[in-house]
C-alpha cells in the first residue's frame, strides 16, 4: 500500500467503527460488510466490487495489531501531510517532517522508496516503528481481505417427482470420482439450486473452501403437477356423473385413493379440494386439488344417440355461450 494512503484514508470511517473498536467487534463488522459487498453477491456491480476492496483494505491494516499501531501513529501526524516532490514549496508537509532524514529534501535530489529493499523506505520507517513493515498485509492475508476463498463448483442432478415432493438424501459423485451425499429438502422445485457449503474447491492459501452449487431437475409425473405446495390432478367424470352427481375415487401421491363427492350439475374445471394431501414441508402443508373434467364419449350407439337427442329436446332453449359473446362485444 502506498504510504500516502495511510494519510488520505480513514479506515475507521470506511468500516464505520470507532478508533477504540475491539478486535472482536472489528471482525464482526468486517464480515457483515464483506458479505454485503462481496462480488459473488453483486455480480456485474463495479461499485460493490470497489466498496468490497475498500473495506478489505481497511480491515487488512486494522486487524493486524502492529499495522494498526503504525497506522494510528502516522494518522496522528495530521491528515494534511503530503508527499511533496523535492524542491517544492509545500510547508509543513511530509518532506518537512522527515527532511533531515533525507538530507534536507530541498536540493533537487530524488529518492526511490522501495518496499523491502536495503536502505529503502521500509528501512527508514523500520527505525521509527520498530519492525520495518509499512502497509504490508499480515501473515495469511493475500491482497484484499485475507486468504483466497476456494472456487465454487457447479453440478446438476435429475430426481423423480416423488423424491422432490417428499425429500430424500441421495448420493452423487464429484468430478474427482469421490461420492458425497446431498439432502434434498421436501418440496424442492424444478430448476432450484442447492448450495453445499464448503464442498467446492479448497483455498490455495488456507482460506475457506468454495461451495458446490447443485441445480436440480425434477422429472414430470404422469398424473400430478406442482402448484406451489399444492398437488393438482385432473379427474375425468362422465356426463351422467357430472349432471346427476356421484361419489368418485381420486388418487393421492404415494397413498390410497380418497373418495370425493361430485355435486349434481358440476361443470368441467371445477376444483375439488382435499385438505392436507399436498406437499409437506417445514414451511407448511399443501392440499390436493382435483380438477373435474367432463369426459365426452367418442362413439355412440344408435339407441344412445336417439336417447341423447330426446334428452336434448327436453332441455331449456338456452345457449351457454350467450354470456361470453355478450362480454366480447362490450
Amino acid at each position: 500500500m502506498a504510504s500516502q494512503d495511510w494519510f488520505d484514508k480513514d479506515f475507521y470511517k470506511v468500516l464505520g467503527v470507532s478508533k477504540d473498536v475491539s478486535e472482536a467487534d472489528l471482525k464482526k463488522t468486517y464480515r457483515k460488510l464483506a458479505r454485503k459487498y462481496h462480488p459473488d453477491s453483486n455480480p456485474g456491480d463495479p461499485a460493490a466490487e470497489a466498496k468490497f476492496k475498500e473495506i478489505s483494505e481497511a480491515h487488512s491494516v486494522l486487524a493486524d495489531p502492529e499495522q494498526r499501531k503504525e497506522y494510528d501513529q502516522i494518522r496522528a501526524m495530521g491528515s494534511g501531510a503530503r508527499f511533496t516532490a523535492p524542491g517544492s514549496s509545500s510547508q509543513g508537509g511530509f518532506d518537512d517532517v522527515f527532511g533531515g532524514m533525507f538530507g534536507g529534501g530541498q536540493g533537487g535530489q530524488r529518492y526511490t522508496f522501495q518496499q523491502g529493499g536495503q536502505g529503502g523506505f521500509d528501512d527508514v520507517f523500520g527505525g521509527l516503528f520498530g519492525n520495518g513493515r509499512f502497509g504490508t498485509t499480515s501473515g495469511g492475508y493475500r491482497g484484499y481481505g485475507g486468504p483466497t476463498r476456494g472456487n465454487d463448483v457447479t453440478a446438476h442432478t435429475t430426481i423423480d417427482f416423488v423424491t422432490a415432493t417428499k425429500g430424500e438424501t441421495i448420493s452423487l459423485q464429484a468430478a474427482d470420482g469421490k461420492p458425497f451425499k446431498v439432502k434434498i429438502p421436501a418440496g424442492v422445485a424444478d430448476g432450484q439450486k442447492i448450495k453445499l457449503r464448503g464442498k467446492g474447491q479448497p483455498s490455495p492459501d488456507g482460506g475457506e473452501a468454495g461451495d458446490i452449487v447443485l441445480t436440480v431437475t425434477v422429472r414430470k409425473h404422469p398424473v400430478f403437477e406442482r402448484d406451489g405446495l399444492n398437488l393438482r390432478v385432473t379427474v375425468p367424470v362422465t356426463f351422467a356423473e357430472a349432471a346427476l352427481g356421484a361419489t368418485i375415487e381420486v388418487p393421492t401421491l404415494g397413498g390410497d385413493p380418497v373418495k370425493l363427492r361430485v355435486a349434481p350439475g358440476t361443470p368441467s374445471g371445477r376444483v375439488l379440494r382435499v385438505k392436507g394431501r399436498g406437499v409437506q414441508t417445514a414451511k407448511g402443508t399443501g392440499d390436493l386439488l382435483a380438477v373435474v373434467q367432463v369426459a365426452v364419449p367418442s362413439h355412440l350407439s344408435g339407441d344412445a344417440k336417439e336417447a341423447l337427442e330426446a334428452f336434448a329436446a327436453k332441455l331449456p332453449d338456452e345457449n351457454p355461450r350467450d354470456d361470453i359473446l355478450a362480454k366480447a362485444r362490450s
